[in-house]
């Protein structure tokens, strides 16, 4: 379950996947088109999830618990931050996918938020005056195909000045197929095959994991998955996965 920890020895420096290692993985990969067998989700459809998650916020603002690479890398200007917990949730690389960081041939795997346990991240606010903007935004980026429309939600979390409501991407149990539990040891070889036109997962794991440790936030499950991942590329040649 994860938790917060200071310890020294969870810190950035002290990581099995380094970059060097994560550099393995990188090289040029060609766009495929959109994931195989997915509906890419249309401007329409896009702007009717936009007008629904207003409807749902309402006169409130719009908070987004972040947990991954929002927390590095949100897309937006952030109007305000705060560190929160998101009971009854976790992170788990359970998402596959073959685009974005992965191909057909070497398919990956994504972060998305599962049922149990517990979630530390943080909660970003989306400014007031670009709010229906960055919000479109935020969803395309998240939201790109219409089997995944229901992966959206709000989830209640816990922040030093009290609960919140916050936006957030999670694994829907109607994608099953997409998102059933993979165990740690499949999850890191996916992790250490895949790379795509975006960049590989081990990238994402490995910047996923630092900006974890920088925060002083202990993931349990993904400490041990980064080094299972720095294991297997550890064991390659490393002609095998050029730059």
């Amino acid at each position: 379950m994860p938790r917060t920890s200071s310890t020294t020895m969870r810190s950035p420096a002290n990581l099995h996947l380094t970059s060097d290692l994560v550099s393995r993985t990188l090289r040029v990969v060609e766009e495929e088109g959109p994931e195989p067998n997915w509906t890419p989700i249309s401007p329409e459809q896009l702007d009717q999830l936009v007008g629904r998650v207003e409807k749902e916020a309402g006169e409130e603002e719009i908070w987004v618990f972040a947990y991954g690479s929002l927390m590095w890398n949100p897309g937006f200007e952030v109007a305000g931050i705060e560190n929160a917990v998101a009971f009854g949730w976790h992170r788990a690389f359970s998402l596959r996918i073959e685009r974005l960081r992965a191909t057909s041939d070497a398919p990956g795997l994504m972060l998305a938020l599962q049922p149990g346990g517990s979630c530390s991240g943080l909660i970003l606010k989306l400014p007031c005056a670009t709010k229906k903007e960055d919000l479109r935004k935020l969803l395309a980026r998240e939201i790109r195909y219409v089997e995944v429309c229901d992966m959206v939600r709000w989830v209640t979390v816990k922040t030093r000045t009290g609960i919140r409501r916050a936006l957030t991407f999670w694994a829907s149990p109607k994608q099953s197929p997409l998102t059933d539990k993979v165990p740690l040891n499949e999850a890191a070889a996916l992790i250490a095959q895949a790379c795509g036109p975006a960049g590989s997962c081990a990238e994402y794991l490995h910047r996923t994991v630092v900006d974890l440790a920088e925060r002083q936030i202990f993931d349990r499950s993904l400490w041990q998955l980064q080094k299972l991942v720095a294991a297997r590329l550890e064991a390659l040649p490393p002609a095998i996965n050029p730059a």
